[in-house]
């Protein structure tokens, strides 16, 4: 979350966010609610000088040994007022929290203003686009040729949303989610985190998912609990409410996890195939840096997911995400989108984002600087390394061949037991 002090300080910058993000929070109304809040603080305090002087009064009164009846009463009146404040105040303050927690974070300045994807702004592209002697096919029909893509037995076990992989297509995910681990974890020097599946509302709050986006979540409402959507949601919260020292910065997470969303806003979209489902595997990275190497943090973590497509040969392009595009708890976002030659189209296989202190002020990660012993939050980063599904598909459709077969990428094969091509015999 924002500072509420810069927020006051600022009124401007953060309607300018809450507008260029197409967001709806009423940021008068949190600053009506602060300055109420002030009202009372101020009048608390006097209240509490006034108890004071009453508590002086009727001690002195007993050492002469006279009535103190009245000034008990009068003290007993503002005890009362002061109760009743306390409990406006209170009132108040989760108000202001709650409002607090539905503003956005703030745009990089470099971040482009726009009112739709369409003003994304492609900054690189890497590999040449595959060309073929044939009209090449979807992954849906190629995944349903080779038996090793079930959309139908998915939908039976668990309904619409969800997709099974069999035999060489399910042995082809695996071994690309060990490709990336050991890519990020012996070449890039992240550290593997296995971490839990579900995770509590307290840490949902705290990457940004709630309060906005609970309506995509699932919740095991026995327990209150939410399917992660992301491994960022346990990652990011791995060092909540702790004070790191400035030595152990940068730190660099990587996990695998399967994620789970139930795509409420998106009902219609992409619903063929595996572009759009409620159960995917997703390789997560996660850094938390000091402030003022974040940038350059943010420009390392996307080489990092770069060089996976870069390890299989997969066209892409990279494109930063423009404001009306950027997430709610993002200052700045690089999407890379992967060539899928027969669907003709780009598909985001990873987002790489600078959060810088907002994640971190709602989960209280701080460290202390060596330099002037201060506490200040860290800034958090996090970027797919990559996303199973659209990177699945991206293979299936550019290394297929005319017979319905797919080629395996050179990367891949020593985790694939050397088999080279998967066919449908």
């Amino acid at each position: 979350m924002l500072d509420l002090k810069f927020i006051r300080q600022n009124p401007d910058i953060v309607k300018k966010a809450v507008k260029d993000k197409l967001e709806k929070t009423d940021v008068d109304h949190l600053l009506g609610l602060d300055d109420e809040r002030r009202k009372i603080i101020t009048r608390l305090d006097e209240l509490k000088r006034e108890r004071n002087i009453f508590s002086d009064k009727i001690a002195q009164l007993k050492r002469e040994k006279k009535d103190t009846t009245q000034e008990i009463n009068k003290m007993r009146e503002v005890s009362d007022r002061i109760s009743q404040g306390d409990n406006t105040l209170k009132e108040l303050e989760m108000s202001i929290n709650q409002s607090l927690l539905e503003i956005p974070n703030i745009p990089h300045p470099s971040v482009p203003v726009g009112s739709s994807d369409r003003d994304n702004v492609e900054i690189r592209n890497w590999g040449k686009l595959p060309e073929f002697d044939f009209q090449p096919r979807p992954h849906w029909e190629i995944g349903q040729m080779l038996g090793i893509l079930d959309l139908q037995r998915g939908a039976k076990v668990a309904g619409s949303g969800f997709v099974a992989l069999a035999g060489p297509g399910a042995k082809l995910q695996r071994s690309l989610i060990s490709l990336m681990l050991d890519l990020h974890i012996k070449k890039q020097g992240y550290k593997e985190i296995l971490a839990p599946y579900l995770s509590n509302r307290d840490c949902m709050i705290g990457t940004g998912q709630l309060p906005k986006l609970e309506n995509d979540m699932y919740l095991c409402e026995k327990d209150n609990l939410f399917l992660i959507p992301t491994a960022e949601v346990p990652l990011t919260n791995w060092h909540r409410d702790e004070v790191l020292s400035e030595e152990q910065l940068p730190i660099c997470y990587t996990g695998y996890t399967a994620c789970f969303r139930r795509e409420a806003g998106a009902y219609g979209k992409d619903t063929r195939g595996t572009i759009r489902v409620h159960q995917f595997d997703k390789v997560e990275m996660v850094k938390f840096v000091k402030p003022e190497t974040s940038y350059d943090e943010l420009e390392s973590l996307l080489t990092n997911a770069e060089e996976v497509l870069q390890l299989l040969k997969l066209p892409y392009r990279v494109r930063v995400l423009c404001t009306a595009d950027l997430s709610f708890s993002a200052a700045k976002c690089y999407d890379i989108e992967a060539w899928a030659c027969g669907m003709n189209t780009y598909l985001e296989v990873s987002s790489c984002s600078n959060f810088e202190a907002f994640q971190a002020r709602r989960m209280n990660i701080r460290f202390r600087s060596t330099s002037h012993k201060r506490l200040e939050y860290v800034h958090t980063l996090n970027g797919s390394g990559l996303a199973l599904p659209r990177t699945l598909v991206a293979i299936m459709e550019n290394y297929q061949t005319r017979r319905g077969s797919i080629i395996v990428p050179e990367a891949l094969r020593p985790y694939m037991d050397g088999i080279e091509e998967i066919t449908s015999r």
